[in-house]
């Protein structure tokens, strides 16, 4: 017998418990609860969670989530999705199916196609999974979905990590939270905090990463179109979203992937297009927009060199006139930097050279920067740390601990002191009295 709830027509459905009495092996559903029940309950998670995809959710909107959903299906079939948000504001419904994974289980494309369709035939707006997958943004799918498919209804994405570290996120930075609500959510973050939870970060490239490292390493040529150059590139996307999520939870701040606008609106152009970046340079490259930092991070994997390279841009000081006073001007800001790697490079105006030199050196030295062209005075400064990771970047894992740790020692090296120069404010010319006044003066 079909039940009513939310505005549909359900054969069966649960409201999502905070404290869900499911199995502890059942650690999908549990999971699904938690986040749902949440979402239902805490204002600022759901609204920047549902943000996310689209959803403006204030306080007039009431937001209903449900698990253990079946609806009526066409046929024999007997799928069965996680979850059910239904955000309803005034007369305006917005639904989505949930479909979750968890631990080291992934998505399966046959699966969301059916669910897909199903949303299709009961006029559901989107299907939303949840996985440890990682991707970029909520649209870009970590599954291949035919197109046709999406015409009609949405198809999104979030980690598990995406969503804890939105949490923590507005922890730290929402202060009207009420009491009740900011429990909810510190406990929401604790659990998916502990390992038992099955929610995991990114902790390994691919497995073709070493065989792909050592063929560059040996002169070889790769392919753009095979499976280990694109696995490797879908592995570095996810690493990409994995700093970035660190960055957040480090900085408190919501740091993102900075992406071409081809790539936002059409991941596989981006996909085939980093592949031929790889191909064509040995290298990837990724960059962090940081909100009120100095400059956008950028950080670059050099197959060839086995290096990572962590880099910030800033414009001269236009009001200093000489190379010593402007290199001085950029000291100041690194005078608490102890990292031995840390480098300068300067840009000319004009086809001058860049040159380079050490922030140890730069101490002693300020001049040693200086051009060929001594007339000249850089227009602008790279902060620049290389990081030669030897034996430990073939390593599935040790280079990506070796990758976090070079950006976040960067950042605290570098990155959260440098400053942006203002030029400063005109002044008025002293009028003619007053200059009449001063001479009288003197």
């Amino acid at each position: 017998m079909a039940l009513e709830i939310a505005g549909f027509e359900l054969i069966q459905g649960e409201p999502a418990r905070l404290i869900p009495v499911a199995s502890e092996k059942a650690l999908e559903g549990r999971a699904t609860s938690i986040l749902l029940a949440t979402l239902s309950v805490v204002e600022h998670f759901a609204a920047a969670v549902l943000g996310t995809v689209g959803q403006r959710v204030g306080s007039r909107a009431s937001i209903q989530c449900l698990t253990e959903v079946v609806l009526p299906q066409d046929g024999n079939t007997k799928d069965r999705p996680d979850g059910l948000i239904v955000v309803t504001v005034g007369k305006r419904r917005w639904s989505a199916l949930i479909e979750a994974k968890i631990g080291n289980a992934v998505l399966d494309a046959d699966q969301i196609q059916r669910y897909l369709a199903l949303a299709r035939q009961h006029k559901i707006d989107a299907v939303i999974t949840i996985s440890n997958q990682f991707a970029a943004l909520p649209t870009h799918h970590p599954l291949k979905i035919p197109k046709t498919a999406t015409r009609t209804v949405k198809l999104f994405h979030w980690s598990w990590t995406s969503l804890l570290t939105q949490a923590i996120y507005q922890l730290d930075v929402e202060q009207d939270i009420d009491l009740e609500q900011r429990y909810i959510l510190q406990e929401y973050c604790r659990y998916f905090s502990h390992t038992s939870s099955g929610v995991k970060t990114f902790d390994s490239m691919n497995k073709e990463w070493r065989d792909v490292c050592l063929t560059v390493k040996n002169g070889g040529k790769l392919l753009k179109t095979s499976d280990e150059v694109k696995n490797t590139v879908g592995a570095w996307h996810q690493e990409q979203r994995d700093i970035a999520l660190l960055l957040t939870r480090e900085l408190k701040a919501p740091v993102s992937v900075k992406l071409k606008k081809p790539h936002r609106d059409d991941p596989e152009r981006r996909l085939k297009d980093d592949c031929s970046e790889l191909v064509e340079t040995n290298c990837l490259t990724s960059v962090f927009v940081i909100p009120d930092a100095a400059s956008e991070l950028t950080v670059t994997v050099n197959l060839g060199l086995r290096t990572i390279t962590c880099v910030m841009e800033l414009q001269a000081p236009e009001d200093r006139k000489s190379t010593k006073a402007r290199v001085n001007w950029l000291l100041r800001q690194l005078k608490d930097s102890s990292e031995p790697s840390l480098e300068v490079i300067a840009r000319w105006p004009s086809r001058a050279v860049d040159t380079c030199a050490p922030v140890s050196i730069l101490r002693e030295n300020p001049s040693a920067l200086q051009s060929d062209n001594s007339s000249l005075t850089p227009h602008k400064f790279q902060v620049r740390l290389v990081r030669d990771v030897a034996g430990k970047f073939s390593g599935a894992k040790t280079f990506l601990e070796a990758l976090n740790g070079a950006v976040i020692d960067f950042y605290r090296q570098a990155g959260e002191h440098l400053r942006v120069w203002t030029a400063p404010a005109p002044k008025l010319a002293k009028s003619e009295e007053v200059l009449v006044n001063d001479e009288a003066q003197s």
